[in-house]
């Protein structure tokens, strides 16, 4: 009989999903275990397994195309099966569900039925939180008719706080399951029954839930429910009957010949999935695993605690204004290296006379004005229905201070020299860290330049400061090997990156403008002409 594939609940907080890929394809064959498709939710892209074996008779929902939870995305079933009638009726067949409501009704002809003499055992919804009321049915694992061993997993169950196994502690065949996949019932709702095959368990269907002829059903679910909730703690008991892990992987481990207590979890609440069995690599000592495992579980220990303090009025402009910038304006960003053996020479010859010392920065900033008269159209503004390319250059470097970050500005930076740009930055830094800027001293900036290579930083991005349309992330210099002349040499080289909005600046434009920075940079003497 063909089986429904429903869009599973993946996360507390998913309410659709996306197929990103599938990989399968109608009229493929299928097993219990085979991934079917690449399913993106609201928190990450998962894997959708098969929980059946035959052949994959329907696909509901294109890739890259989104549906809600619970609707079908697939059937499976035999080959040449007449499906017309699951696809048109919107839903699996639902017998078994029907036959559920009954489970937690109060019947009042309950009590006369006498169940002690049936050969099989009601499973209920167990309590896994002290703050759950009731349980989804992420997917079964097993279904009606299969033969089922004590500690075999027959369901993903979903609470409110986590997606937990259910895992059966009675050995017999899988008579009945009362919930579909993607359904909730209330806790000690019944969910399945298993028992001996053949046997008739209509009876227990119809009893009560706390009825005093099913003495043996409370007993199971207390176990049950004890069971799910200390799952992740590993016991010495059978060797995979609480370690959470996919079928799939599940099956790929045990190709491989690896025990699945030696993997690691990187799924949904450390679940084993298939990218864990294929990245795994066997340690020298086993034994020592084990140990280590022990040692470590009781170690996850402290309390928790935050500080929340209010957001100050520089902060809020902050996150105002660089919000707007990134959400309205199209960024792209350009990289270049740039060869700082020459500008270091240049630096140090520099300071070997002059009063005011000069920075690898202030040489930044030198070029970039130089740059700029080259290529008038970075130092431009967006102003909504006209763009203004400004004729002056007023530079702003940006300066971090206790409170955020501020752009106080270097005005006429074309004209001035090395040591004027050097003590002019010193001069509005100083103002900056003691909040002694004034307001001229932080508006009219044309282009502006941020700098985090003090700090190590080999590259970054920065989000462009509006009305602006290009600012420059400069990067730390690096002593790495570089070819001269066909041969390897230590050389000093310092990654610039030019932010542009695409409104004003082009891609080839900004090529140009950093074409233009690095050849001075490399050859400092053409600023100081």
């Amino acid at each position: 009989m063909a089986e429904v594939i429903k869009m599973p609940k993946m996360s507390d907080t998913m309410t659709d999903g996306t197929i990103a890929s599938w990989v399968k394809k109608v009229g493929d064959k299928v097993k219990a275990g085979d991934v079917l498709a690449e399913v993106e939710t609201d928190k990450a892209t998962m894997e959708l397994e098969s929980y059946e074996t035959g052949t994959l008779l329907y696909i509901g929902v294109k890739a890259n195309e989104s549906v809600p939870v619970d609707a079908i995305i697939a059937i499976i079933g035999k080959e040449g099966e007449d499906i017309s009638a699951l696809i048109a009726g919107g839903n699996a067949p639902a017998p078994k569900v029907e036959a559920a409501a009954p489970a937690s009704a109060p019947v009042t002809s309950a009590p006369a039925v006498d169940t002690s003499g049936i050969e099989a055992t009601v499973i209920r919804m167990p309590k896994m939180s002290d703050t759950m009321t009731d349980g989804t049915i992420a997917s079964w694992l097993k279904k009606v008719g299969d033969k089922v061993k004590a500690g075999d997993v027959l369901a993903e169950v979903e609470t409110d706080k986590a997606t937990m196994e259910l895992e059966s502690y009675e050995d017999g065949v899988l008579l009945y399951i009362g919930v579909e996949a993607g359904k909730s019932i209330a806790v000690d709702g019944i969910i399945a029954v298993i028992g001996k095959a053949g046997v008739d368990f209509t009876p227990l269907l119809s009893s009560a839930p706390k009825s005093n002829g099913q003495a043996s059903a409370p007993a199971q679910e207390s176990v049950t429910s004890a069971a799910a909730v200390s799952a992740p703690v590993a016991v010495a008991n059978s060797s995979d009957a609480r370690t959470k892990i996919s079928p799939l992987a599940k099956k790929l481990a045990e190709d491989k010949g690896i025990d699945i207590k030696a993997l690691a979890g990187s799924g949904e609440n450390g679940r084993i999935v298939k990218r864990d069995v294929e990245t795994f690599t066997p340690s020298a000592s086993p034994a020592k695993e084990t140990t280590t495992a022990s040692v470590s579980a009781p170690i996850a220990v402290g309390t928790e605690s935050f500080e929340e303090i209010p957001v100050n009025t520089m902060r809020k402009i902050i996150a105002k204004r660089l919000t707007e910038s990134l959400f309205t304006a199209p960024h792209f960003s350009l990289t270049i290296d740039v060869d700082m053996d020459k500008a270091m020479e240049a630096r140090a010859s520099i300071n070997a006379y002059a009063e005011a010392k000069v920075s690898f920065n202030d040489m930044v900033i030198k070029a970039v004005a130089t740059s700029i008269h080259k290529h008038p159209k970075v130092n431009g503004q967006w102003l909504g229905d006209k763009i203004r390319y400004n004729h002056h250059v007023h530079i702003g470097v940006a300066v971090a201070v206790e409170d955020g970050l501020i752009v106080p500005v270097v005005r006429f930076a074309d004209s001035l020299s090395l040591t004027q740009i050097s003590s002019t930055v010193k001069d509005l830094g100083g103002k900056a860290k003691n909040k002694k800027l004034q307001p001229t001293e932080l508006v009219g900036n044309t282009f502006t330049i941020s700098n985090l290579g003090m700090f190590g930083i080999e590259s970054f991005s920065s989000i462009l400061n509006q009305p602006e349309v290009c600012i420059l992330s400069v990067g730390a210099i690096r002593q790495i090997p570089v070819v001269k002349n066909g041969q390897i040499v230590p050389g000093n080289m310092m990654k610039v990156t030019l932010t542009s909005d695409h409104r004003v600046v082009d891609g080839a434009v900004g090529a140009a403008f950093l074409k233009t920075l690095r050849e001075l940079l490399e050859d400092p003497i053409r600023i100081l002409a």
